[in-house]
């Protein structure tokens, strides 16, 4: 495991393990097999669950996914006080996800290339925003967040 900081919000190896305690006991409650690894990037916790077997599947949903992200973090923030910016994967739903995130900044773009001045995403986690802008800026454009808490999305432009 690295270990990464940044001045606003220290990440800790207690983190992970904190992270990795709640979702082993959550995998023992529902009888799931699981193995996971921890990694600190960037000053995040990243926490990645995974089975050769295929039986993390309905936990690999996007939504059962942030909701349970949701739950690690108010978990870790129990124990430590401090705010957790805790990245949960299991069975490869970043993955997938990047993907979903590629495939509308792509559609997005083409909309803009076709003549539209702006087009804009759906509402998305913060940390989606941020792979957003990222996605948008090797592709040339730029985009911003607009809107207020869970209606806060991204507007994409040209340059």
């Amino acid at each position: 495991m690295s270990d990464t900081t940044t001045p606003d919000q220290p990440v800790t190896a207690d983190e992970g393990d904190l992270a990795a305690d709640y979702i082993e006991e959550l995998l023992d409650i529902a009888d799931l097999d699981g193995d996971l690894e921890i990694d600190v990037r960037n000053g995040r916790v990243y926490l990645t669950v995974t089975a050769p077997d295929g039986k993390l599947a309905a936990l690999a949903k996007q939504d059962v996914v942030r909701s349970l992200q949701e739950l690690t973090r108010l978990a870790v923030q129990n124990q430590t006080g401090g705010f957790s910016r805790l990245i949960l994967d299991i069975a490869g739903s970043r993955d997938a996800r990047q993907q979903e995130l590629t495939a509308l900044v792509d559609g997005a773009v083409a909309r803009i290339e076709a003549g539209a001045a702006k087009a804009s995403l759906p509402a998305m986690s913060s940390y989606e925003r941020k792979l957003v802008h990222d996605l948008v800026a090797e592709r040339g454009y730029v985009s911003e967040s607009q809107g207020e808490g869970a209606d806060r999305h991204t507007v994409i432009s040209r340059a």
